[in-house]
């Protein structure tokens, strides 16, 4: 499997490129529109076509690029049908399986970052957007997000996975890039505090909103669509 993380600095978002190296056939996670250039640069000089954009979820920190690249390439853009994103080619759910070459992209719903809330397991990488970082999890305050559905989310879907599953997570705030499952079941502050006062600390975190949320959720309904 091909892989790399690309990393966006002005709203702190990991983008991901798979590919599997037989078909050449690639998808996007989580694709930012400001980084359209570098990430169609990366797909030509590794000879990959990409086959989907995907979204974890309507973000309110960037723009999605899935429209734009359906425009390029031709791809098909895929977001949780929760959101009912009508622009968007794929209204992915629980237990939907995508075909990427002999690679499988397995979806999950995580819901509680937001309600509409999917990560994507492909082979041995968890990609979990909002819902799991690394040493944390994403904010529960808007978007109908909800504590005690991301802890469930959390503790009784990602954390049944095999402790050896990469984790890869949508943003990371202090320089790290990788964890795995067995180390935020072990290392992870807020999954360890029990349900209760995981809802208690997360309902209490009064954080500003993200910059570009009055912008990009509009935006991010429209397949990114400015």
């Amino acid at each position: 499997m091909i892989l790399r993380q690309l990393f966006d600095y002005d709203t702190w978002t990991y983008t991901y490129l798979v590919g599997d190296p037989e078909n050449r056939a690639a998808v996007l996670i989580d694709p930012v529109l400001g980084q359209v250039g570098r990430d169609m640069a990366l797909l030509s000089e590794l000879g990959l076509t990409l086959k989907y954009s995907l979204d974890t979820h309507v973000h309110a920190d960037h723009i999605t690029a899935n429209g734009k690249l359906r425009e390029l390439t031709a791809c098909q853009t895929g977001i949780a049908e929760i959101n009912a994103v009508g622009c968007a080619d794929l209204a992915l759910k629980e237990g939907d399986n995508l075909l990427l070459g002999n690679e499988e992209i397995r979806v999950i719903s995580t819901p509680g970052h937001t309600a509409g809330c999917l990560s994507f397991l492909i082979g041995n990488c968890i990609f979990t957007g909002d819902s799991l970082f690394i040493r944390g999890c994403g904010r529960t305050d808007f978007q109908q997000g909800n504590a005690g559905l991301l802890y469930d989310s959390i503790t009784r879907k990602l954390f049944t996975l095999p402790k050896s599953t990469l984790v890869y997570p949508g943003h990371d705030y202090h320089g790290r890039t990788l964890s795995t499952i067995g180390e935020e079941i072990e290392f992870n502050p807020r999954l360890k505090l029990g349900r209760d006062s995981f809802i208690a600390y997360m309902e209490g975190l009064d954080l500003p909103d993200p910059k570009l949320m009055m912008e990009a959720v509009p935006a991010n309904q429209s397949c990114g669509k400015l």
